[in-house]
């Protein structure tokens, strides 16, 4: 008797999980279609190239030099790229905040004496080789003088070497072109 109870559940449980089957194929052939869908970004996925359409254009350049190197942006924080924009200034050339906000650092990397400033809307521009003449937590001001241009060949081996101002913004956790945050020129075709 006790192998006919057994063979009764299980003949139970059989039907409970055919029937089961049969009503989630009914209701994936019936239902109601939905557009809801789920995935799963891995770190990786996620995109550096931040949507720029809400950035105040209303910096200016932190220097007048000419454009040595243009930003190349990579699409993930880890691939290789040009961060920022190289511009042609000389040692001890005063550079200027591009727009106003709080000095968020000031000080030396890897060798390299640097300001970083943040705007206070999810942006953050960088100055580098530059000797600070602002101290970190200090308000400054859109054109205010931040420090000196350093000259590059009386830095340290560990430091960067190019010629010219390094400018790099920041967008939230992304990288974006500084120049982005200028505003619209104006050409003039005569005097």
């Amino acid at each position: 008797m006790g192998r006919a109870k057994r063979a009764g559940r299980t003949l139970q449980v059989g039907r409970a999980v055919v029937a089961a089957a049969a009503v989630a194929t009914l209701c994936l052939c019936f239902g109601e279609p939905t557009t809801t869908s789920l995935s799963v970004a891995s770190p990786l996925d996620v995109p550096v190239a931040v949507s720029q359409a809400d950035v105040s254009r209303t910096h200016l350049r932190p220097v007048d030099g000419a454009v040595l190197q243009a930003a190349d942006i990579p699409e993930q924080n880890w691939l290789p790229g040009h961060r920022g924009v190289d511009l042609e200034a000389r040692p001890g050339a005063m550079i200027r905040a591009s727009g106003a906000g709080t000095v968020r650092f000031a000080g030396v990397v890897a060798g390299t004496p640097l300001v970083s400033i943040d705007h206070g809307d999810g942006l953050v521009t960088t100055y580098e080789p530059v000797l600070s003449g602002v101290s970190q937590g200090e308000t400054v001001s859109r054109g205010q003088v931040i420090g000196r241009l350093a000259d590059a060949a009386t830095l340290p081996e560990t430091a960067r070497r190019d010629p010219g101002l390094s400018w790099g913004a920041r967008l939230d956790e992304g990288y974006i072109d500084p120049m982005s945050l200028l505003g619209s020129v104006r050409v003039r075709l005569w005097d």
